[in-house]
């Protein structure tokens, strides 16, 4: 078996259990569209154009007649702020991917994508097929299920009303404890997590998000040692 096909196996048996928490979770953001009048085929074109989970569910809470589209785009842009950080992080580790292909790692990143190559470099180099592996099946199984989620509608009745809204935290929540390394990561994650929560009970709007993100890293540059590892 060659190197690449071997990576690109490797990404599928590590994201197959994300995959799994992202079918509940596309069912809903489906359901919640079908509610606002979003058809199947709109839901499905919204999920490949944009493929931002945390921005598409906000999109839909905000959903209404007539569309708030500059307010929806403004939105979505901060959500995705966060992005920037991701894409700074994982810029260290495509030297052996090629430039011509870098938009297509770049419409791939999302937040579990991300975690999985991070944590991949710490043990070996990133390669292509390996983000393929891991990147492919999310995006083919968001698209899918956030249209079937459309298209059967109310049919599904609540999915949060049996706790499978909180699947895609407690897979995040599985994935960053790859990343463990003592008390610099829990002040890392207190530092995001405190300032995320406070910033959410003071403002509203999605700032929460990225002054969780800033903060965490903002703690992660302040407390870096010379000799630790990046």
């Amino acid at each position: 078996m060659n190197s690449g096909r071997r990576d690109f196996l490797t990404g599928l048996t590590e994201v197959a259990p994300v995959v799994v928490a992202y079918i509940p979770i596309g069912l809903l953001w489906g359901t919640l569209a079908a509610a606002k009048g979003i058809s199947a085929l709109e839901a499905m074109l919204m999920s490949v154009i944009v493929f931002a989970g945390s921005a598409q569910f906000v999109a839909v809470d905000m959903w209404h007649d007539p569309v708030p589209v500059l307010l929806l785009i403004f939105t979505a842009l901060i959500i995705n702020v966060r992005h920037v950080l991701m894409s700074a992080s994982l810029s260290r580790h495509v030297e052996a991917i090629p430039r011509a292909l870098h938009p297509v790692v770049a419409y791939f990143l999302v937040d579990e994508s991300w975690a999985l190559a991070e944590r991949r470099v710490l043990e070996t180099p990133l390669t292509f097929a390996y983000y393929l592996g891991i990147t492919v099946p999310l995006a083919m199984t968001w698209w899918i299920t956030t249209g079937l989620g459309a298209m059967l509608g109310r049919a599904l009745g609540d999915p949060s009303a049996l706790g499978l809204d909180f699947a895609f935290s407690a897979m995040f929540i599985a994935i960053l404890m790859g990343f463990w390394k003592g008390p610099s990561t829990l002040g890392v994650l207190a530092a995001s997590g405190g300032v995320a929560a406070a910033t959410h009970l003071a403002f509203d709007g999605p700032w929460y998000i990225v002054a969780g993100g800033l903060a965490g890293a903002l703690y992660a540059y302040a407390t870096w040692r010379p000799g630790e590892e990046a």
